[in-house]
C-alpha cells in the first residue's frame, strides 16, 4: 500500500435524472445572468442542513436572491414549481438563513425565487422565472 493511503475508488457516473437536473441548473444560471442576476454560489449546503441551488444578487433591485431550480421533461405531473412544497421551502429557507448568518445578518433585502426549466429531449428549454415565489417561513425572524 502506498504511504498516502488507499487509492479512492472511481466514482460512478451520475444517474440520468441528476445529470438532467445539473443541466437544468446550468440553463437557469445562464438565463439569470442574461437577466442581470449575478451568480454568487451554486449548490450551497451548509453544515447544519438546508440547501440552496443558486445564491444570486439581482443587480437592478439590489436584492439577494435564493433560487430553487426545478427541471422537468414534461408537465405530465404538473408544473416544475409544483414540486417546491412546504418541506422544500423550509430546506431552502434554512440554507438562506445559514448564508445570511455567514454574512453576519446584514441589513439587506432578500427573496426566494423559483426557476422552472421545462425541456423535452433535444428541444430548447422553456425557462420561467417566478420572482418572490414564497415567503420566509413564519418561524424565522429576520
Amino acid at each position: 500500500m502506498p504511504p498516502w493511503g488507499k487509492p479512492k475508488p472511481r466514482s460512478k457516473p451520475l444517474p440520468r435524472h441528476l445529470v438532467f437536473g445539473q443541466w437544468g441548473e446550468d440553463q437557469a444560471a445562464r438565463y439569470l445572468r442574461h437577466h442581470h442576476y449575478r451568480i454568487l454560489y451554486r449548490n450551497f449546503v451548509p453544515p447544519g442542513g438546508g440547501e440552496v441551488d443558486l445564491v444570486c444578487r439581482d443587480k437592478p433591485a439590489e436584492t439577494l436572491v435564493f433560487v430553487e431550480v426545478k427541471t422537468r421533461a414534461s408537465e405530465e405531473r404538473g408544473r416544475p414549481s409544483d414540486a417546491v412544497d412546504y418541506d422544500k421551502q423550509r430546506r431552502v429557507a434554512k440554507g438562506a438563513m445559514a448564508w445570511l448568518r455567514l454574512l453576519n445578518y446584514p441589513d439587506i433585502r432578500f427573496r426566494f425565487d423559483i426557476v422552472e426549466v421545462l425541456a423535452a429531449d433535444h428541444e430548447a428549454p422553456e425557462i420561467t422565472l417566478i420572482r418572490n415565489a414564497f415567503p420566509l417561513p413564519e418561524y424565522y425572524l429576520y
